[in-house]
């Protein structure tokens, strides 16, 4: 199908390579060899990062945008280093069609005027580390960069940070899986425990890979004495490194309008879901495009 709208890739502009190699700290590449606090070093595919390479990949399916997620698990947002963050900004801003990028800030010193700055001028909204926002005060923390993205119409992506670092020698798959959606489900409730939606009723918020499957557990929430409530439309999850069975059961709960297209290339890529073509078509262009750009107003109608 054409017009597809993916809302969760990775892409490393040149700049920002170039940022990371003139590190020495963690997060730093040496190479095409990254380092970081949480995870064994990693080697890089280069060809992962090749614009053009990518460009043709979105052609063949038909992609008309790609929302460019920065590489939260690095730990870029609490480094306190801006020459690295603005290496992001201004290298993803100059990438050519389909591609579009969700904005980062510096947690340490959030700048606000920056921030409203990137989102007035193509960033698609505002991407957060799950890692901050793991309890009630962690959003309440961030009260100004909600409150700014609300008023800008602009979403938020709530992405998995950086791991804890290992106590051991682990498997590589381990933060993906354990690390990664337990700090997902854990912002993912914290927002409900923080009644994100009461103080912030028009926010739209994306939590990528379906929140860890964090809906899943409402039966659990109830039977523990708590209540998920009515379907929020402004609340979304997308469907990166999940497949049929896990998005089913999401579906189930949220409904399949608050279902996203998201794949997390090069890590992942697009599955078959099994939804059918209309549902199919649902994820990956209607329901995205109400999370990017807010409710398509009702057609006006002529004079009688």
């Amino acid at each position: 199908m054409s017009g597809v709208i993916d809302v969760h890739q990775h892409l490393w502009p040149a700049e920002f390579v170039d940022r990371l190699r003139a590190r020495t700290e963690p997060p730093y590449l040496a190479g095409w060899t990254l380092h970081t606090i949480g995870e064994a070093p990693y080697e890089v595919d280069p060809a992962a990062h090749a614009v053009d390479k990518r460009i043709a990949a979105e052609l063949d399916e038909g992609t008309s945008l790609v929302g460019l997620s920065l590489s939260s698990p690095l730990g870029i947002e609490l480094l306190g280093d801006a020459a690295l963050l603005d290496a992001w900004h201004v290298g993803a801003a100059a990438l050519p069609e389909p591609f579009k990028a969700w904005a980062a800030v510096d947690l340490l010193e959030p700048d606000l005027a920056g921030l409203e700055g990137l989102l007035g001028h193509g960033f698609l909204g505002l991407q957060l580390p799950a890692q901050v926002l793991g309890s009630p005060g962690g959003w309440e923390a961030i009260a100004s960069l909600l409150g700014l993205a609300e008023r800008l119409n602009k979403p938020i992506l709530v992405h998995p940070g950086t791991p804890l670092p290992p106590g051991e020698e682990l498997p590589g798959w381990w933060a993906p899986v354990v690390d990664y959606t337990a700090q997902l489900q854990a912002a993912w409730w914290a927002w409900h425990a923080f009644g994100g939606r009461t103080a912030y009723p028009k926010l739209r918020l994306c939590f990528v890979a379906a929140a860890g499957l964090a809906p899943v557990h409402h039966e659990r929430l109830t039977a523990r004495g708590g209540r998920l409530g009515t379907i929020d439309s402004n609340l979304y999850v997308d469907t990166s490194s999940y497949g049929p069975q896990g998005i089913d059961a999401v579906a189930r709960v949220l409904g399949i309008d608050q279902v996203v297209h998201g794949t997390d290339r090069p890590y992942a890529g697009t599955v078959d879901l099994r939804q059918g073509d209309a549902a199919t078509a649902v994820i990956r262009h209607d329901n995205p495009h109400r999370l990017l750009y807010g409710p398509v107003p009702p057609p006006e109608r002529g004079v009688q």
